[in-house]
């Protein structure tokens, strides 16, 4: 930034949505350089103000510009090489040759764009290299990659490089005696965070940013520990995976599996690396509730239908063959809640149900539910959706009307009476007006977070830690939950568009629940 003017004294500037900033020349009247990092590709502008000593202002200029997508990874193994393979092909790079102790063909984390990743057996021959650096360890890097452990009770390395006769950086897992966490360290700086578990894929980035200093890591999509300044390495040697530089051999070996291996040159910003560990949900079932033969109603893809019981019917919206406001003989039929019908439930015995459990409740599950109910004071909690285990509900979905709240009731043992985390949404029951609410539950396995939608909002009263799904083999249950050797908790109402997703659906999709569709594409 820089003025005709001999005496301006600073610059008021902005980047597009951003505040406005101050920058002030070293000497008066002299031009100013500030360094700025987009966070997305997209177009952008630079308005700057030139202030004089006496508050004087110039007029505002403005520079457009478009910024573009990051570059890609300086280095990309996939790790899917058909078995057999002795070396790791590249997307971007030199190939990275494997060590016997390394066997490909393994499954992939699910809903990732990996079709199957690379084995390791921890000994010292489980290693890929490609022999040569990957990254200027003197200048901005990352690294990321997917990684699945066989064991947490040893230090691990997932990636790093070497610096003579120890490494640069490295990405991996350590033990401590609180239990082990990822950890990304560079030069003598170590920065963890994150809860590694035997058999669970995690995505894991790195990074350090030559112009702030600073080293930090990502565990999942989200930033985890505390940032910190760090000296890497000058000195480059090669890039390793599935192992660390000591002295004059290695150490750490991995024991699990990797996959989709990045080695970067620039920054990754927090969208992008959200983006690389987002594992895409999978589509279980879609109920829209519009018709039933002989007491079943279809899943809108051939999957398992919902039967129902007694007290359980589907209502017709109106078919259009007449109008009331026309013809005084014509009934008057209440419309549906979503398309042309739903399910009615009478609140003593009425439910619908699949043949077996449709969400794997161990892992990352999203269900979503359009749900009216009947009554203006329900007399008793009243559950629309539950699955469960063998002795007691894994999760449930009901309304309280002690509290006035929709709820989602997770215990921490399958077992009577077990301690159990609830999450709510304050909200009146509906008295039979109205569309209903949009209700939607998600268990994120891999952030350890549950939470509880309401017409697409949740809030921090709705999400809670949940360190460990517990496992159910009963089936999906609509309008009803167990109580004891038995069922309770009927609900009195109408339901609509039940759907049900393996992983976990994004805020922004879970707007797009109930009405009809498919939010995520899944």
């Amino acid at each position: 930034m820089d003025s005709p003017s001999d005496d301006v004294a600073q610059y008021v500037y902005s980047f597009i949505g951003g505040p406005q900033l101050t920058a002030r020349p070293t000497e008066l009247g002299g031009p100013v350089t500030i360094r700025h990092l987009p966070l997305k590709g997209a177009p952008d502008y630079l308005s700057v103000r030139a202030i004089d000593r006496s508050g004087r202002s110039s007029t505002t200029t403005t520079y457009h510009f478009r910024v573009k997508s990051g570059r890609a990874p300086v280095a990309h193994w996939t790790l899917a090489d058909a078995p057999g393979s002795t070396t790791a092909a590249a997307e971007t790079g030199p190939g990275a040759g494997a060590g016997s102790g390394v066997t490909f063909g393994a499954s992939a984390p699910r809903g990732t764009s990996l079709a199957s990743a690379a084995s390791l057996d921890g000994s010292s021959h489980a290693f890929l290299t490609p022999d040569a650096p990957a990254v200027d360890t003197g200048k901005t890097f990352a690294v990321s990659a997917w990684a699945r452990p066989a064991q947490t009770d040893r230090n691990m390395a997932v990636a790093g490089q070497d610096a003579g006769d120890s490494t640069a950086f490295e990405l991996g897992l350590r033990t401590r005696d609180e239990g082990p966490l990822w950890s990304f360290t560079v030069g003598g700086t170590r920065i963890t965070g994150g809860a590694p578990e035997t058999g669970e894929w995690a995505h894991l980035l790195g990074l350090y940013d030559k112009e702030t200093g600073q080293a930090q890591l990502y565990v999942n999509g989200q930033e985890v520990g505390t940032r910190a300044e760090a000296t890497p390495s000058a000195t480059s040697g090669a890039f390793q995976i599935g192992r660390s530089r000591n002295g004059d051999g290695y150490r750490d070996r991995w024991h699990g599996e990797l996959g989709g291996v990045r080695a970067y040159d620039r920054v990754v910003v927090p969208d992008e690396a959200a983006e690389l560990a987002h594992r895409k949900p999978t589509s279980l079932g879609h109920w829209s509730l519009e018709t039933a033969t002989d007491g079943v109603s279809p899943e809108q893809s051939g999957k398992a239908p919902l039967t129902l019981g007694p007290g359980a019917t589907i209502h017709r919206g109106p078919d259009g063959s007449c109008l009331p406001e026309l013809d005084p003989d014509c009934p008057a039929v209440p419309y549906a809640l979503v398309g042309d019908g739903h399910l009615e439930l009478d609140g003593e015995a009425g439910y619908a149900a699949t043949e077996g459990p449709v969400v794997d409740t161990s892992d990352s599950f999203t269900l979503g539910v359009v749900v009216r109910l009947t009554d203006a004071e329900p007399a008793h909690p009243m559950t629309v959706l539950s699955q469960a285990g063998e002795h007691t509900d894994v999760f449930k979905v009901r309304y309280d009307p002690a509290v006035h709240s929709w709820q989602l009731v997770m215990p921490l043992r399958d077992e009577a009476g077990a301690p159990e985390v609830v999450v709510s949404q304050i909200e009146a029951a509906d008295g039979g007006e109205g569309q209903g609410h949009r209700l939607a539950v998600v268990y994120d396995d891999a952030t350890d977070r549950i939470k509880l939608y309401l017409d697409g909002h949740t809030n921090a009263g709705a999400t809670a830690s949940f360190p460990d799904g517990l496992h159910s083999s009963g089936a999906l249950q609509i309008g009803r939950a167990k109580a004891g050797d038995g069922w309770g908790e009927f609900l009195h109402g109408d339901v609509d568009e039940v759907q049900a997703y393996a992983g976990a659906l994004r805020d922004d999709d879970i707007g797009g629940l109930g009405w009809g569709t498919d939010p995520c594409r899944c």
